[in-house]
């Protein structure tokens, strides 16, 4: 690992300016990534700006019905939240969902929402990977894809996003809060990762030296009726081949609203705001859950390798949506 200065933040004005002063300086909260990349030789901050500490901790209902997250909550102490599990469990499990107990006792809210691909070519340095040195090419194209996107990528990079509790966000309509060198700004959920487009070096639209402060859950009472299922390749620990967060009103067998986004498809979490007008006020069946993934997944493109992935989602999506308007579902 290449040596790095460390320093403590005492505050966020302070956080903010240390890292914006530095154009090799990154902010670090639980580190269970980006200290990953610097082993690996991904990532070399020169500085490393610790914002553990700062009193982003905390978990505040809003007299909304809503929920503040600070952005250092821990994804432990987040999924056995007792608000968070009543409001909307398709966050609590989409967090127990993601990596092993170890993991999420040390990962934060917003270094959640900042993981990095892991694309196996990202993660080995001895292969061409624009993400990790742009105009380089993508070694994924001509390589294993079971794992890689089959919506929205381009020609320079097919890799997708790995966070479970970012899906989850998205479909909830999470705003994500951030202080930076020109003050604050919220943004939403679904537009803070990037498709890869020309510039697959850029996972989000955030800019140097804005650090996330906290995440906000809109209230949305049938996010009471919610589910995350996660299909992967061994249940103990490992990334979504496919996954699906969902959240479901219906009432006298009509679909009144949906909430729909999917894992493991794209270069970030996909909503899927197609499905979701497909499904309002038609009848919750089988054959309408299914005419609504069909609607959704309509222009994907696999790669040779990755074409189960199709299927995947489309049954996930029919088999998730069943269970929730099941008279069975909360």
């Amino acid at each position: 690992m290449i040596p790095f200065e460390y320093k403590q933040a005492e505050d966020e004005h302070t956080a903010v300016a240390t890292v914006t002063g530095n154009s090799r300086a990154a902010f670090l909260g639980g580190g269970t990534n980006l200290v990953d990349h610097m082993k690996l030789g991904i990532a070399a901050p020169e500085l490393l700006v610790d914002v553990t500490r700062l009193p982003l901790d905390r978990i505040e209902c809003l007299p909304d019905g809503g929920l503040r997250v600070g952005a250092a909550v821990r994804n432990s102490d987040l999924a056995a939240d007792s608000a968070v599990r009543e409001r909307y469990p398709v966050l609590t499990q989409a967090l127990l969902a993601g990596a092993s107990g170890q993991l999420r006792n040390l990962a934060t809210t917003g270094g959640n929402l900042l993981q990095r691909t892991r694309c196996v070519y990202f993660q080995d340095t001895t292969t061409p990977c624009n993400k990790r040195e742009p105009g380089q090419g993508c070694s994924a194209l001509e390589g294993h894809t079971r794992y890689h996107a089959v919506l929205g990528a381009s020609k320079h990079c097919v890799a997708v996003h790995p966070s479970d509790m970012a899906v989850a966000l998205a479909a909830l309509d999470a705003l994500v809060h951030v202080q930076g060198p020109d003050g604050g700004r919220a943004i939403p959920a679904t537009e803070l990762h990037r498709l890869p487009g020309e510039h697959p070096e850029w996972d989000t639209v955030l800019r140097h030296g804005e650090l996330i402060t906290a995440v906000e859950l809109p209230p949305l009472p049938f996010a009471t009726r919610s589910r995350y299922r996660k299909a992967r390749d061994r249940a103990s620990f490992a990334f979504a081949l496919v996954s699906v967060a969902a959240a479901l009103d219906v009432t006298d067998g009509i679909v009144r609203g949906a909430r729909i986004a999917f894992g493991g498809l794209a270069h970030k979490p996909w909503r899927a705001r197609l499905a979701e007008q497909a499904l309002l006020g038609r009848p919750a069946t089988d054959d309408e859950f299914r005419a609504s993934a069909e609607a959704e997944l309509a222009d994907a493109q696999p790669l040779p390798g990755n074409e189960f992935k199709l299927p995947m989602a489309r049954n996930m999506l029919v088999a998730t949506l069943r269970e929730l308007s099941g008279d069975d579902a909360p």
